[in-house]
């Protein structure tokens, strides 16, 4: 086995195991399994969601990684920092706004609403947007190595990285979801929305705070 192909190989494994590790991150699967829950999703919609929310997640960092090449490491390694802090921000708020909402609903009160715009659907492009707002920096000095050794290897370190990044995710979230669906209390069904957001809004908090 030549250095080539012995740095590829480590380069790749080190890319798989970012991908899973990172998304054992409570943020990376909780805001999915509390909404799954909460909307009564099939297994295969939320597997669904959950893999178009992390590919813009895992193509933002993949992009950055490769921007790096252009503009320094150290630059878009700051600037990826600064949005993972925006993002967790921007999750709190998203849980208050959503769990709000579904308080409202299940009050009773009267939510106005334009004919053209989805609840759901709002929810989903937000945490599309979420995610892709909230890039992985560790990634990115690995992808910056795998640059010599060609654009065929190169690329191959990124979809290795996607793909453990994607299976994780949608892993953690089917079995969290799995074991959400199991609650049963007349209480959740009727706030299940309100207490999604709340979930969602205290997964943000302890991003934060403990900085995953």
């Amino acid at each position: 086995m030549n250095g080539s192909t012995s740095a590829f190989l480590a380069l790749a494994t080190g890319a798989a195991s970012i991908g899973a590790l990172h998304s054992l991150a409570p943020d990376h699967w909780v805001p999915f399994a509390a909404l799954a829950r909460a909307r009564g999703w099939s297994a295969w919609k939320t597997a669904r969601i959950t893999a178009l929310c992390g590919l813009g997640h895992v193509t933002v960092s993949a992009a950055l990684g490769l921007l790096a090449l252009w503009f320094g490491m150290e630059t878009l390694k700051l600037f990826g920092e600064r949005l993972e802090s925006v993002a967790g921000i921007l999750l709190i708020a998203f849980g208050v706004a959503y769990g709000v909402w579904g308080l409202r609903k299940a009050m009773g009160e009267k939510l106005h609403h334009h004919a053209h715009v989805d609840p759901e659907k709002t929810s989903v492009l937000t945490l599309f947007l979420l995610f892709s707002a909230d890039p992985c920096v560790a990634v990115m000095p690995l992808l910056f190595a795998a640059a010599p050794l060609g654009a065929w290897k190169a690329g191959a370190v990124v979809v290795t990285y996607e793909l453990a990044t994607l299976s994780a995710m949608i892993a953690l979230v089917m079995l969290a979801n799995a074991g959400a669906q199991r609650l049963r209390a007349h209480w959740l069904d009727h706030y299940g929305d309100a207490s999604a957001g709340g979930v969602i809004a205290a997964t943000g908090v302890a991003v934060l705070l403990l900085g995953w």
